[in-house]
């Protein structure tokens, strides 16, 4: 073998020697890549041959071994084919994330958005976007949209928005006028039928409206399954408060030559009838059937033995209680708009505290003719008179307080009746007693049934009217023991009962799945005992089915409701009674003989002085009877224990000392001597009564000696603890009173029951003044009497009402002193507390991140106790009693915050949280949340405004 086949052979050697693999050549390149190729086809025949996830499972173990450099080229290869960065979302993300993100932007954003592609358009005319927007604005469907069925809230939405009517202040006054202006003549009854002529004829528009939108929407396109789980749990009715356009008003008023609106406050006549009328049945009534028709009633807790009141509801009556103490006006609308659930009402009540002359609806709100035009107040009443079916429909507000009794409370009503469009009605209230008003003739028109009969069993009510101060007594003291109990009590029964079901029902992973199920299901419990209907089961289906969320429940047709307005002569008739009445100078009729109503009028003045004097002499006979039974009851004082203990006095065997006997009676009989002078002088002058005679002289005397009155009340609570103090030390004295106390001859009362009389007897008397002067005449001579003895009266009430406050107020700070550890001394001058709020603290565990991802962890329960200066803070413990299941609540002193210095933060709901605000002092801060959605709402409205009295003082 030659040197050149020697060398030639050891290169090709060389050439298939190998590194790091048994295959892959060294330093032959062709063969290095043709080796590489064909692993590279065989790996991908692999691939190709391979699952998803063993394929994912190589991807991964690949990209594991790559370096940065191999990993940044990938991310450029996916970039430059997929473009990753300026991918459309809607098409990449879930169909839910996408309308989520869709529902940030305003109506005019979504227009905007729909116009960029096909599958945004769809997207944003889905109803779960547009729904909310509309019910935000009051604006509801007049049908139940199909479940193939969209966009149909859009459509909807549109169309409101087109019909809106917007106005500029200046604009507004050129067009409706403006409050209390000026009107001559006729003018008022010319503008209520343009009103009502123009009302009819846009409703008719608006009407024939909806037909066309419900005739052309598009029912071929199909909605999503989001969509439809975002639909309302059950169809509110339509709104029945729409303004036409301004060029639609205009040519309304061409086509009808109506004249020029000049809007300002007219004055609704009420003539009065009887219980007996109310039983009639009114011929002309075209009001629906009580069973399609909804009642409505407020009732405050202010009225005594409220829930006796509560019980004698009837059924299918809607009802509300509400805190008179720690509530606003706005919290008050809250709770009503909710109770009702956007249905419109037949008839609304308000069982509120108040006199002849003004509505006690809330705490620091007397509504009376001084500030029923506030903005506040104003608004507060418009909005209530919504929820109520105008008069045209039968719909009315009954309010359960004596306005009839008094001019001031027939303004006050004919204001209400103007500004809401809606008939007021409230009992004359010729009856004394407690709360026997209720039951006496009501003002308005006949209707099948009296306004109590509407919403209470009658006998339940008139017992509960007559007993009244006997259940306050005892309701009292019984609310005051089980108030902490009764709060969480319903509550937990309602879970123990779900929870027991399903334990016995159900295996330990369905009950962990159906947690949900038993919330709802304690919630209605907790509903069906609070409402306590005729038939449970089908109460408690009908909630279970407003609580599913993919579910819907269609209302009634909505009734397009319309105002009515008075008859124009007896309208008339009031106008000139009313002018009489303001300016008695001034006889000077405004009708002359030729006018058309003049022979109308001249009627119904005879019947009004024919009324005038019958309801006089029975308002005087009233006055009569009501004084003699007062003064039966000092009498029984004198008789039953004074006689008595002055006779053992005298005999050497003496009960009581001659000085306590003094601080104990000598008052009361000076009071008694004072009043069978007074009802001597009544007697007298109403044996021989007449029109003519006159009984405001006769208190106006009584008044000059009231100093007797002031010294009685003055030693009142002197008179109160000596009567404690001899019966505690004096056995003979203790022995006395259970002989003589609660015995059928003092009427089942005890001594210091009876003593309570004189300040009750205040209140009769001016709801008595108010009606004898409500029927006595401008002209006649006891009018100027009786208005002067109506101002005396009401300023020594107001002194005896407001000895009675400080008492009270002493005592509740007293007692929240006592229950609070370690609290400072909270007895200052006109303080007093406002509302009491249980909440956690909670304590943020990140701040530097968004609200929306920050984590809140619980850790301690608080009460906050609100006054009408400070803001007193205490953690909230519970005690448990050893072999009993009822608890204790104990209260610690944290710190107390003066309101002008507090400060007030809103904490929006996320995933993580619900309910909460914070609390922010001079030296400390508390992140607090509240069980449920309306205590927040109500908590922070009474917060606010209590802050805001503060700041204007």
């Amino acid at each position: 073998m030659s040197a050149g086949d020697s060398s030639r052979e050891t290169l090709e050697m060389e050439s298939f020697h190998t590194r790091f693999s048994a295959w892959t050549p060294c330093s032959n390149k062709a063969l290095n890549r043709q080796l590489f190729q064909e692993r590279v086809a065989l790996i991908s025949h692999w691939f190709d041959l391979w699952t998803n996830k063993q394929r994912q499972e190589f991807l991964f173990t690949i990209l594991l071994r790559c370096t940065k450099s191999q990993l940044r080229f990938v991310h450029d290869q996916f970039s430059e084919r997929m473009q990753v960065a300026k991918v459309d979302f809607s098409t990449v993300l879930p169909r839910f994330i996408s309308l989520y993100i869709f529902s940030f932007l305003s109506p005019k954003d979504l227009c905007a958005a729909a116009q960029v592609s096909w599958p945004w358009k769809f997207l944003t005319e889905q109803d779960c976007i547009w729904m909310p927007k509309c019910i935000k604005l009051g604006w509801f469907l007049p049908y139940s949209p199909t479940d193939h069925e969209y966009g149909a809230w859009k459509h909807h939405y549109i169309a409101c928005v087109c019909s809106l009517d917007w106005l500029t202040p200046r604009e507004a006054a050129a067009v409706y006028g403006t409050l209390n202006e000026p009107k001559a003549g006729d003018e008022e009854l010319q503008e209520r039928h343009r009103e009502k002529c123009l009302r009819k004829l846009i409703w008719g528009e608006i009407a024939l409206r909806k037909k066309e939108l419900f005739r052309v929407r598009p029912p071929w396109v199909s909605g999503t399954r989001c969509s439809r789980s975002f639909k309302s749990r059950c169809q509110p009715r339509l709104p029945h408060t729409v303004r036409g356009r301004v060029g639609l008003q205009e040519a309304l008023e061409k086509q009808l030559a109506l004249p020029k609106r000049s809007n300002a406050f007219g004055r609704h006549s009420y003539p009065s009838f009887s219980r007996e009328n109310w039983r009639g049945v009114l011929k002309n009534d075209d009001s629906p059937s009580d069973a399609f028709q909804t009642h409505f009633i407020l009732i405050s807790s202010q009225i005594p033995a409220y829930e006796m009141v509560v019980d004698s509801v009837r059924a299918g009556v809607i009802s509300v209680v509400y805190e008179h103490n720690g509530m606003t006006l706005e919290s008050l609308l809250y709770l009503t708009d909710k109770a009702l659930g956007g249905q419109k009402a037949q008839s609304m009540g308000i069982f509120s505290d108040g006199d002849s002359r003004e509505i006690n609806l809330l705490q620091g709100y007397r509504i009376g003719i001084k500030n029923l035009l506030r903005p506040e107040v104003r608004d507060f009443w418009e909005k209530l008179g919504s929820f109520v079916a105008p008069e045209e429909e039968g719909g009315h507000v009954d309010l359960f307080v004596p306005l009839g009794a008094s001019e001031a409370g027939i303004e006050v009503l004919s204001q209400l009746s103007q500004l809401t469009g809606t008939c007021f009605t409230a009992p004359a209230g010729i009856a004394t007693g407690s709360y026997q008003h209720i039951l006496s003739d009501w003002l308005g028109r006949q209707r099948e049934r009296a306004p109590p009969s509407i919403y209470f069993s009658e006998p339940k009510l008139q017992a509960w009217s007559s007993l009244t101060d006997f259940l306050e007594d005892t309701v009292k003291s019984v609310r005051k023991q089980f108030r902490p109990l009764f709060k969480e009590l319903q509550k937990n029964v309602s879970g123990r009962i779900i929870g027991q079901f399903m334990f016995d029902t159900m295996s330990m992973t369905d009950i962990l799945n159906n947690e949900e199920i038993a919330q709802v299901l304690a919630d209605g419990l907790v509903e069906l005992s609070k409402e306590n209907p005729d038939k449970p089961l089908e109460f408690l289906s009908y909630f279970l089915l407003k609580k599913c969320s993919e579910k819907s429940k269609d209302l009634e047709e909505n009734v397009i409701l319309t105002k009515s307005d008075p008859k124009a002569a007896f309208n008339l008739f009031m106008k000139e009674r009313n002018v009489l009445e303001d300016s008695p100078q001034d006889t000077k009729p405004s009708l002359g003989k030729n006018d058309p109503n003049f022979e109308v009028l001249v009627q119904l003045e005879r019947k009004r002085q024919t009324d005038w004097s019958a309801k006089r002499t029975r308002v005087a006979g009233e006055l009569l009877q009501s004084e003699r039974k007062y003064v039966q009851m000092l009498e029984i004082v004198r008789d039953v224990y004074v006689a008595p203990l002055k006779a053992a006095l005298a005999s050497n065997r003496a009960i009581l000392s001659a000085a306590n006997l003094q601080i104990i009676f000598s008052d009361i009989l000076q009071v008694l001597s004072l009043n069978r002078q007074f009802l001597d002088n009544l007697r007298d002058r109403l044996q021989e009564w007449g029109p003519a005679h006159c009984v405001g002289e006769i208190f106006l005397k009584f008044g000059s000696q009231l100093n007797t009155y002031t010294n009685f009340f003055n030693n009142y609570p002197v008179v109160l603890k000596t009567i404690e103090k001899c019966r505690e030390m004096v056995p003979a004295f203790r022995a006395f009173l259970k002989r003589h106390d609660k015995t059928i001859v003092t009427k089942m009362l005890s001594l210091q029951e009876l003593l309570l009389c004189p300040s009750r007897r205040f209140d009769e008397y001016i709801h008595l003044l108010y009606a004898l002067r409500l029927h006595t005449s401008a002209e006649h001579a006891d009018r100027g009497d009786l208005t002067t003895a109506i101002d005396q009266m009401k300023a020594y009430k107001g002194y005896i009402d407001q000895m009675k406050q400080n008492s009270n107020k002493k005592d509740q700070l007293s007692d929240i002193q006592r229950s609070i550890l370690g609290c400072p001394i909270l007895s200052e001058v006109n303080r007093y507390l406002i509302r009491v709020q249980d909440v956690v603290q909670l304590h943020c565990c990140n701040e530097e991140i968004s609200f929306f991802l920050r984590l809140y962890e619980h850790t301690r329960d608080l009460s906050l106790f609100l006054f009408n200066d400070a803001l007193l803070v205490a953690s909230r413990g519970t005690s448990h009693t050893p072999f009993e299941r009822t608890s204790k609540s104990t209260y610690q002193f944290i710190a107390s915050v003066a309101l002008h210095r507090l400060l007030i933060e809103d904490i929006p709901d996320s995933k993580y949280i619900k309910n909460a605000f914070i609390l922010q002092g001079p030296k400390h801060e508390w992140i607090c949340a509240t069980e449920a959605e309306d205590d927040k709402f109500l908590w922070l409205s009474v917060l606010l405004n209590t802050i805001k009295s503060t700041m204007e003082k």
